[in-house]
């Protein structure tokens, strides 16, 4: 009985063994068969049948008893799959921890130095230059956050329009060219001649092809060497980004789109990253009718990802860039060093400038000196962004192009600008260049 009771203590947890111990019917009295279950009470899930069993009773007996063994095997095993889910998600915890810090002390270490320059303007300059990179990591950081979580719910909405695949990817490549450099590689860029044009969402577009580059950047040493190439190959568009770096074991290139998969700290990773960046790859590739695979020859002897994307049948050729430069903008914004910052570079664009520092005013300014485009912050006092842009399409009309300028950036929270009469809509921080060419390409 002890060995008995030992070995069932042992159990896992999910585990409640079902014991059948059968005695033989002896008379005996209702006391003694009441110390005799108190005695098997430890055994814990026990059922006692007295012979003889009626074969009914055995057989319903026997049956629930494997019923409810199967049932804890499916708990045992769910169990396993969360344990693993925990897992996997306290690594990524880890990682985030350690990819928001680097960014973030970079930042302190900035400022520090700046505080302590004085008059030294070239330190100074230097200095700004570094916390405005480390700023826009961080804001990639949290964009994949967002993203992994709007993919993985299916929130994910694309704005389709003709986009020609090769400017998307000619404009992340200057973008990254700056990473590229400080990381001694050598990069070069192919592409057939003339556009290629598909149907898709320019900004995911160029998540797709920054993420390929950065992935490609992050795992490849110094000296190393990167390949971007375009081609057209029947009726898709096909982007190959391929690196001499780090390469991708067999057993993991199976898993290397899978979301928070094999996210052990790794030490040959340069790049500041969470590991999500190429999950978001597939699913927009997905989103967009395309399909992407990864191809390596094992550790240490490089990777190429393949993104094939259909061409657009019948294509009008897609807008160009460019514009006419000094619009009259209004700035309606509650938080004072980001109106006067935004003031600030809209001047040194050459557009003329006013600012509100709540909706009212916001309301007020536009109705009074009708702008060509506003942008508004939508968590202002007063009257919010959402009814200062009501308020003013319906006075204005088509005459103004507004720009949503906030801090919410969900899907709904998109789509609640669009219906509020926004003509855009940006989550701070905003990139310069694409506030740029928003106000350049504004139909007013």
């Amino acid at each position: 009985m002890r060995r008995l009771i030992d070995l069932v203590g042992r159990q896992p947890p999910w585990s409640d063994l079902p014991l059948l111990i059968f005695l033989n019917g002896g008379g005996e009295t209702v006391g003694t068969a009441l110390r005799m279950l108190d005695m098997l009470e430890p055994l814990g899930n026990v059922t006692v049948l007295e012979r003889p069993v009626r074969l009914m009773a055995l057989v319903s007996t026997l049956r629930a008893a494997l019923h409810a063994r199967g049932r804890q095997y499916q708990v045992g095993r769910l169990l396993g799959e969360l344990e693993r889910a925990v897992h996997r998600r306290e690594s990524f915890l880890v990682q985030l921890a350690h990819e928001l810090r680097n960014p973030l002390g970079t930042i302190s270490n900035a400022t520090h130095i700046l505080e302590q320059a004085g008059a030294h303007e070239d330190i100074g300059t230097r200095q700004r230059t570094v916390i405005g990179q480390q700023t826009r990591h961080l804001a990639r950081l949290i964009d994949d956050l967002l993203d992994a979580s709007r993919v993985t719910s299916g929130k994910v909405q694309l704005r389709r329009q003709a986009v020609d695949l090769r400017e998307v990817v000619e404009r992340v490549l200057r973008e990254q060219e700056a990473a590229v450099r400080e990381q001694g590689l050598h990069l070069t860029f192919e592409a057939g001649p003339g556009p290629l044009r598909i149907e898709g969402d320019p900004g995911r577009l160029e998540q797709v092809a920054a993420n390929l580059l950065r992935n490609a950047v992050g795992f490849t040493p110094a000296g190393g060497d990167i390949r971007v190439s375009l081609a057209r190959e029947g009726d898709e568009a096909v982007l190959r980004v391929a690196d001499n770096g780090a390469g991708i074991e067999a057993e993991r290139l199976p898993h290397v789109f899978d979301l928070l998969a094999n996210r052990e700290p790794r030490p040959d990773r340069t790049d500041g990253g969470l590991g999500i960046g190429l999950p978001l790859v597939r699913a927009l590739v997905e989103m967009h009718g395309g399909k992407v695979e990864a191809h390596s020859e094992g550790a240490g002897r490089g990777s190429e990802f393949v993104v094939r994307l259909p061409l657009r049948a019948g294509a009008s050729p897609c807008e160009p860039a460019g514009g006419r430069h000094g619009r009259r903008v209004l700035v309606v914004e509650d938080n004072p060093d980001g109106r006067e910052t935004l003031r600030t570079m809209l001047e040194m664009w050459g557009h003329q400038v006013e600012v509100a520092a709540d909706g009212r005013q916001g309301v007020e300014q536009a109705l009074a000196l009708r702008p060509e485009a506003a942008l508004v912050d939508i968590g202002l006092p007063i009257l919010d962004g959402y009814e200062v842009a009501r308020r003013v399409r319906a006075a204005l009309g088509r005459d103004i192009f507004l720009i949503a300028l906030t801090g919410y950036g969900q899907p709904h929270d998109h789509r609640r600008a669009f219906e509020a009469g926004f003509d855009a809509h940006l989550v701070k921080p905003a990139e310069p260049e694409e506030l740029h060419e928003l106000l350049e390409r504004a139909n007013v």
